[in-house]
């Protein structure tokens, strides 16, 4: 979500409460998102912050961590490097025709050195056309990592804000609780 930075100064005559600033910050973020629908879900994941990055960063460990996803194909461009297309798809979204769900993300920018990515979904057959996700991990200590998965898609014709983002901070809160037993999972087949 956009920060805001500073608010302007307000004559001392006109101060207004910490309660009306704080709404008046959340008004001026809300009009920079222009009119997306925002969510988040951070959770701690019990593994160090680089063997975090190695799993969620690779495009052929997304199943391991995200159940609903069967298969992703690359389609352009070299992973890692903006501009990577790939093509995701499993059960991640109902289909009315119990077909599987897929979507063509395109890879906005990615930063190893702070441990970040964001994607642009640019087809379909979802709805989701548009819609951005980000994510970031920090270093917690003691060998843990919080990870912070945000997204801003367009509203949904004939479907409830609070519905959508509900269900999209479920379905990323499931993956990301899925990636510390992913990475033992990647770890014990290697022995």
């Amino acid at each position: 979500m956009p920060k805001v930075t500073s608010l302007p100064q307000i004559p001392a005559r006109l101060t207004m409460p910490k309660f009306t600033i704080n709404l008046i910050s959340h008004l001026v973020a809300f009009q920079a998102r222009r009119g997306k629908w925002v969510g988040s879900i951070s959770r701690l994941v019990d593994a160090p912050i680089g063997r975090v990055w190695i799993m969620v960063s690779q495009t052929k460990k997304l199943p391991e961590w995200m159940p609903m996803v069967e298969r992703c194909t690359d389609l352009a461009g070299e992973e890692g490097v903006p501009g990577y297309v790939r093509l995701v798809s499993g059960f991640m979204f109902p289909q009315d025709d119990g077909e599987r769900s897929w979507i063509k993300e395109r890879l906005v920018s990615m930063d190893s050195s702070v441990h970040s990515f964001v994607y642009k979904m640019e087809a379909s057959n979802v709805g989701l056309d548009g819609s951005v996700n980000s994510l970031k991990l920090v270093d917690y200590g003691d060998d843990s990592t919080l990870v912070n998965w945000s997204f801003e898609i367009d509203p949904v014709e004939g479907a409830s804000e609070e519905s959508i983002i509900d269900y999209l901070g479920f379905l990323y809160k499931s993956c990301i609780n899925r990636i510390g037993s992913a990475i033992e999972a990647s770890s014990s087949n290697k022995i």
